[in-house]
């Protein structure tokens, strides 16, 4: 039978891939996200999960094996003990929203690069359990958002527009261990980097022949996070494996430098979507350098697996923003409440059908998340399916791959109280490598 993919032909392709949806994000948006309650805090934020975990509800303190195998669990680094290959994982992230208001809708719609992410053992065969490493980089959080107002003055028509975009990357790097038999705890040691941009313009028709205003408010995001986990394993027999585990976070401290920057625009004639063109800088000043309170993060789960064939698990999630230092005027931030469950099965490990091999994965999540508008706290929940497909083992079994796949299909917000309302299918693809590197080989 002819292979259909090499490790070295899938890395080509993912890398092919990655530069041309990077390619097609600069050329469309600075942000994957759509969404108005970005506005708040830090923006949406984006959770330390690959596809796998999140066609799971986004379950992972209890997250240690799936399907029979360690995986890449960067939420809980006490996993990370549990690694026995060098995993590579990467992929691309899609967003589709729906915005409602009293009857008026819009929709949107973006790609991304997600995560790369890497991690192997410190093994040796015989030697002592020294635990494992990962690495990695991924977002933290994103803005998206676009308010517009027709108004008029002296019969003139003009438009006032309200425009968020950027976003926060995390690069990490962590360390697990197992210092006795049934117990491993960790840590991830991690930097957020990025820019936060709110607009605020006013335009006027070109034939008015007036100058348009424009002021972007920019805020530059730099700082040390520290995260850490600990899990309790154990067999109950009959392949039955059960483990419990948390994860948290320090109320980190990051630092955010926020400038001010006015410019006078002009409406080009020639382009249809009314582009600005800048003319001249009126003012750029500095305003804040000040330091932000990252929420102090709990999470509580445990997963109860049969060896390849199934596994199911849940957590408790509680993260608390209410020390986040907000801009004067918008509301102060709360605490984000959440429950996640969700499982995976296979029909068939020893089927020669290829869809008794592939992983299916379901869950559903509920937060009462930390944002309140006009005193109504918002509420975000989704129902979350994947697959986890196989590719052919390679490299005299040593070398095997999957592609996962996973769509969270929610709500945020409700069209209630003249709130909005944002129903989403967030798209997740990952290419995982599970490869036997590091290792020394014996001859016969």
């Amino acid at each position: 039978m002819r292979r259909i993919f090499t490790h070295k032909n899938l890395l080509t392709a993912l890398g092919i891939g990655v530069l041309m949806l990077g390619f097609t994000e600069v050329k469309a948006q600075s942000s994957t996200s759509h969404s108005p309650y970005s506005q708040y805090g830090l923006g949406q934020m984006r959770e330390d999960l690959l596809p796998q975990t999140r066609a799971m509800g986004g379950i992972s303190s209890g997250v240690r094996y799936q399907g029979g195998l360690p995986i890449l669990n960067m939420a809980n680094p006490a996993s990370y003990s549990a690694l026995n290959r060098t995993i590579l994982d990467a992929g691309l992230y899609g967003n589709f929203t729906q915005l409602a208001k009293s009857g008026s809708t819009g929709k949107t719609a973006d790609f991304a690069f997600s995560h790369f992410a890497f991690g192997f053992s410190l093994n040796k065969q015989n030697g002592p359990k020294v635990g494992g490493v990962s690495f990695g980089l991924m977002p933290y959080s994103d803005v998206g958002y676009n308010v517009k107002s027709a108004r008029q003055i002296d019969n003139i028509p003009y438009q006032t527009s309200l425009v968020g975009e950027g976003g926060i990357n995390k690069a990490y790097v962590g360390y697990g261990v197992s210092p006795f038999a049934g117990f491993s705890i960790g840590a991830n040691a991690g930097f957020l980097f990025g820019n936060l941009f709110d607009k605020a313009m006013i335009q006027f028709p070109y034939e008015a022949g007036m100058y348009n205003t424009s002021e972007t408010i920019t805020q530059q995001i730099r700082g040390a996070t520290f995260d850490y986990g600990a899990q309790y394993f154990k067999a109950l027999g009959n392949k039955v494996n059960f483990t419990i585990g948390y994860s948290g976070s320090l109320n980190n401290t990051v630092n955010s430098k926020t400038t001010s920057l006015v410019t006078l625009t002009q409406t080009d004639a020639t382009d249809p979507d009314g582009e600005q063109v800048a003319i001249d800088t009126s003012s750029f000043e500095p305003l804040s350098n000040r330091n932000l309170n990252l929420p102090l993060k709990h999470s509580v789960g445990f997963t109860l697996s049969k060896g390849i064939n199934w596994s199911i698990g849940a957590d408790f999630k509680y993260a608390d923003w209410s020390k986040y230092h907000t801009e004067m005027g918008e509301p102060p931030l709360g605490k984000n409440i959440g429950i996640a469950v969700g499982g995976q099965f296979k029909p068939d490990a020893t089927s020669l059908k290829y869809l008794n091999l592939v992983d299916y994965r379901l869950g559903f999540r509920y937060n009462k998340t930390h944002i309140s508008v006009d005193n109504h706290r918002i509420s975000d929940m989704a129902i979350t399916v994947g697959m986890g497909f196989p590719l052919p083992e390679t490299n005299f079994g040593r070398t095997f791959s999957n592609v996962n796949v996973s769509a969270e299909f929610g709500q945020q917000g409700t069209m209630n109280n003249n709130l909005v309302r944002e129903r989403y299918i967030n798209i997740n693809l990952g290419f995982t490598i599970n490869d036997a590197w590091f290792q020394r080989r014996s001859y016969d």
